[in-house]
């Protein structure tokens, strides 16, 4: 090999190429440290079309985020920086990027809340995400419908309030809370206090069809009972409702209260209750 010029030269050249990287990476290193490299500016943006941060404020940014940013302008990790925004109350989604030569410039989206979800004081955004945020602040901006549903099931619901406030119009009915049992069961309570139990999704149509069945009967119901509680959607041919009004005397005891079942096509001038129980 010694006595080989062209593979003595090849190695030297090899060895030197390599001498001339390290060279260069420690340079490269030792110029990225320099102080002029520092982050001296963090500048937050907003993505709302407004430009503004409704929710997210200067000191929630600094006690929450501000604090995890480590390195310099070259060092720094941007998808830890992301992660630290993404980590303050109302932020949905952050976007970070890095400007010549001290800066890191922050875009925020924040949640828009729809409603509360389940028990535990989370909210729900407009886009379906469930999320953690001051419920008070929440409240400022408008009243707070109340969702409910199984894990995984938050984007359902929100496209079925959707649909119910558009069906339950044309009776200028807004709905203020929706519930989707464990069985897959709707439960809709509207804005007068009334509660509609909707049921199971036994097609791609069935509670389309039930709140239409109500929506034609309701205007003769009200007309005779004012203080109408639940209606149970669920008959195939009718409906149970309860009313604050309505009572029905058991035979040999004082009256009480009870639901009333009406087949549909009833004559609401002769509205008598069928059935003493719902089941």
């Amino acid at each position: 090999m010694w006595q080989d010029a062209k593979a003595l030269n090849a190695t030297a050249n090899g060895i030197f190429a390599l001498a001339l990287l390290a060279c260069l990476a420690a340079g490269v290193w030792w110029l990225a440290q320099r102080p002029m490299f520092n982050l001296r500016t963090i500048r937050v943006e907003s993505l709302a079309a407004d430009g503004e941060l409704r929710h997210v404020s200067q000191l929630t940014l600094r006690n929450n985020a501000l604090g995890r940013i480590k390195g310099n302008f070259f060092t720094t990790n941007l998808d830890t920086v992301r992660q630290a925004f993404e980590s303050v109350p109302w932020v949905r989604r952050a976007t970070v990027r890095r400007e010549w030569p001290d800066q890191l410039i922050v875009a925020l989206e924040e949640h828009e809340a729809l409603g509360t979800w389940g028990a535990d004081g989370r909210l729900l955004s407009t886009k379906g995400d469930v999320f953690t945020a001051n419920l008070a602040e929440a409240e400022e901006d408008h009243a707070l419908p109340e969702f409910d549903g199984p894990e995984g099931s938050e984007k359902e619901v929100l496209s079925r309030f959707e649909e119910l406030r558009q069906w339950f119009a044309p009776l200028k009915l807004v709905p203020e809370a929706l519930s989707l049992s464990g069985r897959y069961a709707w439960t809709v309570k509207l804005d007068n206090g009334m509660s509609v139990a909707l049921g199971r999704e036994q097609t791609a149509t069935t509670l389309k069809e039930r709140v239409d069945r109500l929506l034609g009967i309701y205007p003769q119901l009200v007309s005779h009972l004012q203080n109408i509680e639940t209606i149970d959607m669920r008959y195939q041919n009718g409906l149970a409702l309860s009313a604050a009004d309505l009572k029905i005397p058991a035979e040999g005891a004082r009256p009480k209260a009870r639901p009333a079942v009406m087949k549909q096509g009833t004559q609401t001038n002769n509205l008598k209750p069928i059935s003493k129980h719902i089941q």
